[in-house]
């Protein structure tokens, strides 16, 4: 897989695609990024498929690449489950099914470019049954495929042609065909200039002609040139947007630009997948499986009735029993050995399953995390595309802190301002509640006094009295007063109704008069309405009819244009083929051997003399080899064993070389002694 990644990462840092990726770079594209890669490649193969996979839906870029891929007849690896899944990783871009494509195409793209220009015009198209019954139908489809053959033949001799070199017979005669139309426009340039010349100011006509014509030259590399720049700018732009995110994407990536924290995090996803690969999933595969199986097994069975399923509880429940009596008696038994194999099970058992469930919980945050960044990036594109919102930066983030820090410490001072006032209401409430205790003891004595001299509820009927008398003395005040603005807003009233009906009396007569109008005015109108309504439905219907007459006209005009221009294209190829045939039968009937060494033929028959000359010498020196294969094999043994013959006397001789300097060595040394 690795070197999978590499080759794909190799080929598309190469011409034309020029991507610039590294690994790093490339495991982290997306999968809408992995499907506009896929989509440039296909491009890349066959111009039609480089379209921008943003302005076409989902499902209509998985079919056009399903169709592509089908043409170059890519093969996925498994079976017909492995097919569906590979068409549902195809659709949202996954990295299994996308890197193996691309490994395919970028091995093959030459090969692949030929297979996709050639599937343009020999994807057969594939009739009904029912349509071939016609006789026109079936003629049509007849030369189709007739032209079918005739184009694989064409293009099998365009090969052959390709590969021998040029036909120097054909580019004479287009020389020659050359020269004839060169001297056919230079007698018609003499005849306009001898007619031109009759004509008063004709050399001034012919330099404003002259200038005229280089104006509409311009005027048209103008306006190419601005439509090649208005292309420009627009792939430009798309460029612009995708390396903003790439961009983007490379610098959430590179946040933590450590090597450690990259190898780090690696080796974690790493893990993780391998865990995922290797345990998790074809464990659940596995129980899929069973539970699919099973299901299946119930679906072939016969309906079960109620007696069936209660005979099958109850068989359950006595393997319940049983297997509960099996718990036991292995519980009595209790050996301790099996006793610690049975807690390091448990353990096992329970370390597994935690590691399950940090495995779904890890799987659920990335998801998590994958759409909170969806949603993170659409939020930062909205806030871009608002006027006035910005995204903050670094510096501003900065400001934005302290601004809260000091609004913070400001809080805590009112916080605690409100804390002093609190604990100073708090005061005042039961000095409040003293004093309001203080009163009630002194009337409570007062009553006491009243009730010793004998004039109980003095006091309290004082007290009320003198109330009473305030409030009367208020409320007659304020009767007094409402009865004089009532009096008086009485009198603005009647004088203000007067004066409204002396002016609208004018104005009732006059609407009166408008009401028997407009009661005309709406009966003329709903007439006319019910007559325009059925004018327009009628004119609807007809306006519909000839609408859907029109359409079938256009499309039959349409369709009998094409046909003509098919037949008229299939006219032509047959008279170049014609003509070319004519040719062949005149060069190979000519007695001039000239001419006849031009034929096809006589051509191919020569290459074909060659070919069996070249054939016969290659078999006479297949036959010199095989004669003196045998001596020449024991000639190599012999020089083989011979050379093994030297090697070993070399060695011999090195040995007496060394074994004589030895001997020199320790006769010295004997001398040196006897002299000491």
């Amino acid at each position: 897989m690795g070197d999978q990644i590499q080759f794909i990462v190799e080929k598309l840092n190469q011409e034309p695609f020029r991507k610039n990726y590294n690994l790093i770079s490339f495991d982290s594209l997306e999968s809408l990024q992995l499907l506009q890669l896929l989509s440039d490649v296909l491009g890349e193969i066959d111009p039609k498929h480089a379209i921008d996979i943003r302005e076409e839906p989902p499902e209509q870029t998985a079919k056009r690449m399903l169709n592509l891929l089908g043409i170059l007849k890519y093969k996925p690896p498994g079976t017909v489950s492995d097919l569906s899944a590979f068409r549902q990783g195809l659709v949202t871009g996954s990295k299994p099914v996308i890197h193996p494509v691309l490994h395919w195409l970028l091995q093959r793209t030459s090969e692949l470019k030929k297979r996709a220009y050639l599937a343009r015009f020999l994807v057969k198209l594939e009739v009904p049954a029912e349509f071939l019954q016609d006789d026109t139908v079936a003629d049509f489809n007849k030369q189709y495929e007739e032209l079918m053959e005739a184009f694989k033949n064409l293009h099998k001799e365009h090969e052959q042609l390709k590969i021998s070199g040029l036909s120097t017979a054909e580019i004479r005669r287009d020389i020659s065909a050359m020269e004839e139309e060169k001297d056919q426009l230079a007698k018609r340039v003499e005849r306009l200039k001898k007619r031109v010349e009759t004509v008063q100011n004709h050399q001034r006509m012919l330099e404003i002609a002259r200038q005229l014509r280089l104006e509409k030259e311009r005027a048209e590399s103008l306006a190419q040139q601005e439509q090649e720049q208005k292309s420009q700018s627009f792939h430009a732009e798309q460029k612009l947007q995708r390396a903003q995110v790439q961009l983007k994407e490379m610098q959430h990536v590179v946040a933590d630009s450590k090597p450690e924290s990259l190898m780090k995090k690696l080796e974690e996803e790493i893990n993780f997948n391998s865990y995922l690969v290797t345990e998790k999933i074809p464990r659940e595969m596995e129980s899929k499986k069973t539970s699919v199986y099973f299901l299946q097994k119930v679906v072939t069975e016969p309906a079960m009735t109620p007696a069936d399923v209660t005979a099958v509880e109850r068989e359950i429940n006595e393997l319940k029993a049983q297997m509960n009596q099996l718990i036991e008696k292995r519980m009595m038994k209790y050996e301790p050995t099996d006793s610690k194999f049975s807690m390091y099970r448990q353990q096992a058992s329970i370390i597994s399953r935690k590691k399950e469930a940090k495995a779904e919980e890890l799987q659920a945050a990335k998801e998590e995390l994958s759409s909170l960044e969806r949603q993170a990036e659409q939020k930062s594109s909205q806030a871009h595309e608002l006027e006035g919102s910005e995204i903050m930066t670094e510096d501003e983030f900065k400001q934005y802190v302290s601004k809260l820090r000091s609004k913070n410490t400001f809080y805590k001072k009112k916080r605690l301002e409100i804390a002093e006032i609190t604990a100073e209401c708090g005061i005042l409430q039961r000095t409040e509640e003293l004093l309001r205790q203080r009163h009630e003891a002194v009337q409570q004595q007062l009553q006491a006094i009243e009730e010793k001299k004998g004039i109980s509820g003095y006091s309290y009927t004082q007290e009320e009295l003198e109330r009473v008398s305030a409030v009367k003395s208020e409320m007659d005040e304020v009767k007094g007063q409402t009865l004089d603005n009532m009096s008086e807003m009485v009198k603005k009233l009647n004088a203000m109704v007067a004066e409204k009906k002396a002016s609208l009396a004018p104005v009732i007569k006059e609407l009166r008069q408008l009401r028997q109008n407009c009661q005309e005015l709406t009966q003329e109108r709903d007439e006319k309405k019910i007559q325009y309504d059925s004018c327009a439905a009628g004119l609807e219907t007809n306006r519909s009819a000839l609408e859907q007459e029109v359409k079938g006209l256009l499309e039959e005009c349409a369709q009998e244009e094409s046909n003509y221009r098919y037949i008229n294209c299939l006219k032509r190829a047959l008279e170049v083929q014609l003509q070319r045939a004519k040719e062949e039968v005149k060069a190979y009937v000519s007695p001039e051997p000239r001419e006849r060494r031009r034929a096809v033929r006589e051509q191919y028959t020569r290459i074909i003399l060659e070919q069996e000359n070249l054939g016969k010498k290659l078999r006479e020196k297949q036959k010199v080899v095989r004669e003196s294969h045998g001596p020449n094999m024991k000639q190599m043994k012999m020089w083989q064993d011979f050379e093994q013959l030297m090697e070993c006397k070399r060695e011999c001789f090195l040995k007496q070389q060394n074994q004589a300097a030895i001997g020199q060595v320790i006769q010295e040394g004997g001398k040196d002694r006897l002299v000491l």
